[in-house]
Order: C-alpha cells, then structure tokens, then sequence
C-alpha cells in the first residue's frame, strides 16, 4: 500500500513527541537548509508560496523572504497548532490542514512549492508530486528534498560489503520499530527519484547537496561559525557526486 502524509498524523500527532523540540540542538541542519533555500531562490519573487508538509513552519518563515503569499499546509493539528505559536509574528502565514496527496487548491494557481523533510515518509511520492505539478502555474518552481540513500558514506559502507545501492526507496528504520507499525522513514536514490519528478512533469533545473558535514564528528568538531561556511561552499560542487545526506532540488513545471 502506498503511504502518504495520511499516515503521519499517528506520529505527528503524538503528544509524547513534540517536532519543535526535535530541532533543539539540530542548529546546524536547520541553516543548511536555510542556506540552500535561499541559494536556490535568490534574486526570484513569487505571488504565492505553498509550503507542504511544513510542520511548524521552521521554513515557511524563510519564504517571507520571496514571496508576497505564504501557505503552510500540513496534515498533522499538532503541528499546526505548533505553528501558531511559532508564526506568532508572522500573520501573513496562512495555516491549512490538508494532505500531501490531495492539496485543496485550484489548478495552476501557485507560484512556489516547497516539500522538505517530506519525502523520507513517502516510499512511492507520484501521487504527491503529480499535486506539486497540479497546483504550479506552467513555469512555476518547486524545491524538494530528498533524503539520499546514496550519499558518499553510505557508498563507501556499500563498498565495503560488497553490496549495490538500492534503487527503490529503502525504509531505514529497524525491523523491530517497522512491526510496531507507524510512517516509514525512508531514504531515496537520485536517479530513481529525478525519474520520478520526470514522470510528474517536473524538470530538475539545479541541484544542491545539503547538510554535507552532519556527521556527529564535524558538528563537535568544527566552530558553528566554521561549519557553516564550509557548507555555504561545499552545496554546488558536492551536488555533482550527490555526496550528502539531503539534496535539495530546484524543479520546473
């Protein structure tokens, strides 16, 4: 069966699990997202923005920057009642609960969409993506992340076993949490994922590697400071090897 944003709510919804204390101490993924956001749009101005699956609007606040509307759709009342609180000062960010797989807006009525930390709950994201397409004006832009399976130490652990890289969509979480049941988590190939957004009508026009130093040895390691702008530099040249755990797609319809 197909999972969709339909099943995160069971998660999301939890009140054991609070998604903005998840970020506590995760400063550094956060602005490398920010930086690739805000590299991926810069000098760009949109009329509406639809930030799906945006949780508790970590990035919506990002596309106040860019656009002159700004949606946060989310499935989960937690998370949007998360929401209300953290965009407390920024009315401007409408909040709606819809699905991922069913976004109730008109045909080719948006100019931005964006999907980050969304696709590592979707083993088979098309009908998802054929919403994206849907709702973009002919033109219109998406950014979507994708968590990588084939990220460079991912490929060398491969290596080492002697064992190919899955192609279709691996779900990460151990055998013991899946047969408690709950929302995959799960990590995606670059190939098989662009042949994805092919077949939704949707162009990879540009390419960045994201949260390339996350591993827990440079994040001590390395001043904040530091850390950062080494990531500022490495997002475009590592994009070509597809080193990192996140890549974040810039899309055409």
């Amino acid at each position: 069966m197909k999972a969709s944003l339909n099943s995160r709510p069971a998660f999301y919804d939890d009140t054991g699990f609070n998604y903005m204390n998840y970020w506590s101490g995760r400063n550094y993924e956060h602005q490398a997202e920010v930086i690739a956001i805000r590299r991926l749009l810069r000098g760009q101005r949109f009329g509406h923005a639809v930030d799906v699956g945006g949780g508790f609007g970590r990035l919506s606040v990002v596309l106040s920057s860019y656009a002159d509307k700004i949606t946060l759709v989310d499935s989960s009342s937690q998370q949007l009642a998360l929401a209300a609180e953290f965009l407390a000062d920024h009315p401007h960010v409408e909040r709606r609960r819809m699905d991922a797989a069913s976004l109730d807006f008109p045909d080719e009525s948006v100019d931005l969409v964006t999907m980050v930390r969304v696709l590592h709950h979707l083993p088979d994201p098309s009908a998802e993506l054929a919403e994206v397409r849907r709702i973009l004006r002919p033109g219109g832009t998406a950014i979507v992340e994708v968590a990588n399976v084939a990220h460079a130490l991912n490929r060398l652990r491969h290596m080492a076993r002697r064992v190919p890289l899955p192609v279709t969509a691996l779900d990460i979480r151990s055998p013991e949490t899946r047969k408690r049941g709950g929302i995959p988590f799960v990590n995606h190939h670059p190939a098989t994922v662009t042949n994805q957004f092919e077949a939704a009508g949707l162009q990879t026009d540009r390419l960045l590697s994201v949260s390339n130093l996350r591993h827990p040895v440079f994040k001590k390691a390395l001043p904040r400071r530091a850390i950062l702008m080494a990531e500022r530099m490495a997002q475009p040249s590592l994009a070509r090897i597809q080193f990192g755990p996140s890549l974040f797609y810039l899309l055409r319809k």
